[in-house]
């Protein structure tokens, strides 16, 4: 596994500070209110375990999993819901947290979707953002890192179900997906 890696990008460190930091400013930003963590599975899923424990504050969690892409590079942009929320999100402060956001196509369809749940309020949290992909524009309140339009896997992120236990984000080599 570790001979398709091309580079590391962010290390295990990197990553739990940032994590650590992201954590910090929703516990300021939330004080006082209740917090509705939604994980976008399964990519977010060791983001957002990570995420959490630095929330000084109690949450609650659930997730949703919405593909656009199937097993390959590119999203198709026609998203499907393969597991819905398993509580109702009306009158709730709700945050979506995303391993990464590509074209944004997935992430606009799942903001319409919960928007039309009646939310209190409706924030975004991703650890990875590829803007210079972007097809639709999309408000992120908590942010990790910016990131260059390469293929990346670790930390929850796969290619084709592989790579998502790397405990860092990488850069695959070209011909293990090409």
């Amino acid at each position: 596994m570790k001979n398709d890696i091309k580079s590391v990008l962010y290390s295990e460190e990197v990553l739990a500070a940032k994590v650590a930091e992201i954590g910090a400013k929703i516990t300021k930003d939330y004080l006082g209110k209740d917090l509705l963590v939604i994980g976008v599975l399964k990519g977010a899923n060791i983001f957002l375990g990570d995420l959490v424990r630095k929330i000084d504050l109690p949450v609650q969690i659930d997730f949703i999993a919405a593909s656009s892409y199937g097993s390959s590079t590119e999203s198709s942009g026609v998203v499907r819901i393969l597991k819905d929320l398993d509580y109702s999100i009306e009158g709730k402060n709700v945050m979506i947290v995303e391993d990464i956001i590509d074209t944004g196509l997935t992430l606009h369809y799942l903001l319409d979707n919960f928007n039309s749940r009646n939310p209190a309020s409706i924030s975004v949290c991703t650890l990875l953002d590829k803007p210079e992909r972007r097809k639709v524009q999309i408000d992120v309140a908590y942010k990790g890192f910016d990131i260059p339009d390469e293929f990346i896997v670790g930390y929850g992120i796969d290619y084709d179900e592989r790579y998502r236990n790397l405990p860092y984000i990488a850069t695959l080599k070209p011909e293990v997906y090409e």
